[in-house]
């Protein structure tokens, strides 16, 4: 997540935000958060096309960007109360999120044992059992004429 996005979440500036995570360097470490180069940047600044005109609209640093973990530990240097209240909604949308995956993990590797055991059927069974692979995975999928 990028810092300006993160600091609109907990209700502060980015230059704030940005301020706290340098003095606290020590709480975020490479895998928490990642300051962007110059590529990047340029990249960033390309898809924006227009900058806003006027002293003081342009970055003295460059953006930084947070992991998970890094995001969760802004709050904790951030210590506002919208700060606080949001670490509780992302750290309940990263928990949710692995959830997410890891019963869709589960259940993938579920129907890769079925398959195999399907495998091992006689013809006319297979074709019944493709049909219901065909079934779950159209419900597993994005909706139709979403994709």
């Amino acid at each position: 997540m990028m810092d300006s996005e993160l600091a609109k979440l907990y209700g502060t500036e980015t230059r704030v935000l940005n301020q706290a995570v340098r003095r606290n360097r020590e709480r975020f470490p490479e895998d928490f958060v990642l300051e962007l180069n110059n590529q990047e940047v340029t990249s960033l600044r390309s898809q924006s096309v227009i900058l806003k005109p006027g002293r003081g609209e342009h970055r003295k640093y460059a953006p930084l960007a947070f992991t998970e973990h890094g995001a969760i530990m802004a709050a904790t240097v951030l210590n506002s109360p919208r700060a606080v209240q949001m670490t509780v909604y992302v750290v309940r949308a990263f928990v949710k999120m692995r959830e997410s995956l890891l019963v869709n993990a589960v259940l993938a590797r579920e129907v890769a044992a079925l398959k195999t055991r399907v495998d091992e059927m006689d013809a006319s069974t297979r074709q019944q059992f493709e049909q219901v692979f065909e079934a779950i995975l159209s419900l597993s999928g994005p909706p139709a004429g979403k994709q």
